[in-house]
């Protein structure tokens, strides 16, 4: 019984990949194949490698924990299947979605950011401040430096809201011409990705 042991102890790759996902269990973000070289103190290529093993074995629908590629890295998050328990846990219900007027905001940012709470509530034509306040809460967007004139704060979207929404970076957001000519069908859009995720 000892000697199998041994052998997968010893077995390099099989070492990495236990690396790597402790180093993903412990990072409070996404880390990237360098980072996760960098402290695992080996190749990129054969990270790489140890991540494929990882995510055969973290995949929906086998495990409780998924790992996925997500804000410019990679991350574990809780299954489809045990979403709903992992937010009872943390009090905060699976459907509690964003109101058409935090989606606004949040499109508002992502697409135009960083921008500040007038540009946002001249954009959609009423005050903002309420509708930016929830989102920094949630952690989707968050401080990025003050206007040059007026020193108003600026907002950006976080690795949190591309976690969310399972985008890789921000050039994977939609093209706008893409999403319809009315605001309508925009907010339908963005309605319809929100939906997808929280499901």
């Amino acid at each position: 019984m000892d000697a199998p042991l041994r052998l997968i102890s010893s077995n390099p790759l099989d070492q990495l990949a236990r690396t790597v996902e402790a180093l993903l269990v412990v990072a409070s973000a996404p880390l990237s194949v360098e980072e996760l070289a960098i402290a695992a103190d080996d190749g990129e290529e054969r990270v790489e490698t140890a991540l494929g093993l990882l995510a055969e074995r973290y995949r929906e629908g086998r495990s409780g924990i998924v790992l996925e590629r997500v804000a410019g890295g990679f991350a574990f998050r809780a299954s489809r299947d045990a979403a709903e328990a992992c937010s009872r846990l943390f009090e905060r219900p699976v459907q509690r979605g964003l109101s058409p007027a935090a989606l606004e905001t949040l499109a508002i940012v992502a697409y135009l950011g960083p921008c500040s709470r007038p540009e946002i509530a001249r954009i959609r034509g009423v005050a903002a401040d309420s509708a930016v306040a929830g989102l920094v809460e949630r952690g989707l967007i968050a401080e990025a430096g003050r206007e040059d004139a007026g020193g108003a704060v600026r907002y950006r979207t976080t690795p949190l809201f591309e976690r969310v929404f399972g985008l890789d970076s921000l050039s994977e957001l939609p093209r706008l011409d893409d999403l319809g000519d009315s605001s309508d069908e925009i907010l339908a859009r963005l309605h319809s990705v929100a939906e997808q995720r929280s499901a």
